[in-house]
């Protein structure tokens, strides 16, 4: 166990190669209740989350899930966000809990005349997530609705007297749901779910966060303090799918973002560095903050490596100049003293990842 933002977490139940290659091959299940849940509501709900997300909520239909960046007005990001659509005027934001108080402030500093209700219920509730190959079909055992949800889709559901939230979400770059519940009935659910578990019968095993990460960076996945922050942009991150530069132009309705003036002009004028996967020669891995190299001259910086279990190989995403983003560009990663090849791969590295 270990101190996560102030939560105390699971880094690991037995070791990270099982359980992220158990999640590749079955389901992995994680508790993700450190994660923060923002519930808007009210009259300028949905005009605020568009003041503040880089993407257009308005015309979100009841039901979707949509992923997009907080930023700053220098176009930073703040963090990355899930927006959950229940009507018109009631939304739900999933943040990271590093960032939850953050945000808090910040939506407190922005808010100006906006009418609206902001409650935090990270607390009253609980959050997990069942991924994997065979997550669809254990959920399909409980209810006959939840596998028929699109991607990036949620539903409200009633199990026995326990209400429900199930998106069909995902931070592993397998299919599989999350769900959100009161806090006071998580021991019974997550007890129902895990109760074969110690049997070695069940599919489902627990994962802590270590395999968690090595599952999301194979998937290409941003971690906030990694590959996003405040003072990188969602554009050089590979996140422009997240980005809608020109949000509002054609609807007064819906308005301008904070930092989209930055991002239009970063836009314009292309990002001078650019997030990239390596793949790297040997085994060891490379670690945030190495230096990538090529013809001795530093070249960029690693955000996140590891030994992938899937590939059994050291992958690596980082930041590099960007005219040196071409797949098969020959790089070097200094692994503290020792150069080491490097070849710049398509993210993700697993391919098929859905994106909101």
């Amino acid at each position: 166990m270990v101190d996560f933002a102030g939560w105390e977490m699971p880094l690991l139940y037995s070791s990270i190669m099982d359980e992220h290659r158990h999640c590749r091959t079955a389901a992995g299940f994680f508790d993700v209740s450190h994660m923060g849940r923002l519930r808007f509501s009210g009259r300028h709900a949905r005009k605020f989350l568009d003041t503040v997300c880089t993407r257009q909520i308005f015309g979100i239909q009841v039901g979707q899930c949509r992923y997009g960046i907080i930023c700053n007005e220098a176009g930073g990001c703040l963090d990355d966000v899930i927006v959950y659509c229940f009507d018109e005027s009631e939304y739900l934001m999933v943040c990271n809990a590093s960032n939850r108080m953050k945000l808090l402030a910040h939506f407190a500093a922005v808010k100006g005349d906006m009418v609206f209700k902001l409650e935090d219920q990270t607390e009253s509730t609980a959050m997990i997530a069942l991924q994997g190959p065979k997550a669809i079909e254990i959920v399909g055992a409980l209810s006959r609705e939840i596998p028929t949800l699109k991607r990036y889709r949620f539903v409200q559901k009633n199990l026995l007297v326990v209400k429900l939230i199930v998106s069909r979400t995902g931070y592993t770059g397998e299919d599989g749901v999350e769900v959100i519940l009161g806090s006071t009935m998580a021991r019974a659910a997550m007890g129902m779910f895990l109760k074969d578990v110690k049997s070695g019968q069940s599919p489902i095993r627990p994962i802590g966060l270590a395999a968690r990460d090595t599952l999301r960076m194979e998937a290409g996945m941003p971690l906030y303090g990694h590959e996003i922050d405040e003072v990188t942009d969602p554009l050089s991150a590979g996140l422009g799918f997240a980005v809608k530069v020109d949000k509002g132009a054609d609807d007064e309705r819906i308005g301008r973002f904070i930092g989209q003036s930055a991002l239009e002009k970063i836009a314009k004028d292309g990002c001078p560095r650019k997030l990239v996967g390596l793949g790297l020669e040997g085994r060891r891995s490379a670690r945030q903050g190495m230096e990538v190299r090529q013809g001795g001259k530093v070249v960029g910086r690693v955000t996140s490596g590891c030994l992938s279990p899937t590939f059994d190989r050291p992958i690596a995403m980082a930041f590099v100049d960007a005219n040196l983003t071409g797949i098969g560009t020959n790089l070097e990663v200094d692994l503290r003293g020792t150069a080491v090849g490097a070849v710049v791969e398509p993210l993700p590295f697993l391919r098929a990842v859905a994106k909101a």
